[in-house]
């Protein structure tokens, strides 16, 4: 007789950033760079550090209601500084280029 092996199902965590897809984008960046990028229908965004470029994907999708074409995601990494003589960290972050098609806009705050 041939015996019947049971399959289980096996539930995978995404760490910290679950499907909670609210908190995936922090914040858009305003700066000169991104502001420039603006206009060639590329905006970025400050993203949760555990976040991969399939959640900001849908993370943004869900905010804007537009879909992206790309989404590049950097790291950027901690510093330290001096600031009125005392020593620091600057902390690190990760950022989001998400590319549209032509025609797209969104609005950011």
């Amino acid at each position: 007789m041939v015996e019947k092996k049971e399959t289980k199902k096996i539930s995978v965590e995404m760490g910290s950033v679950t499907n909670d897809l609210d908190r995936v984008l922090i914040r858009s960046r305003v700066t000169e760079k991104a502001t420039l990028n603006a206009e060639n229908n590329v905006y970025v965004f400050d993203v949760v550090k555990d976040a991969n470029k399939f959640q900001i994907k849908e993370a943004f999708v869900n905010l804007y209601k537009v879909k992206p074409i790309k989404v590049n995601v950097t790291t950027i990494p901690a510093k330290k500084i001096i600031y009125r003589g005392k020593r620091g960290i600057k902390a690190g972050g990760k950022k989001a280029y998400v590319y549209l098609k032509k025609g797209d806009k969104i609005s950011v705050v």
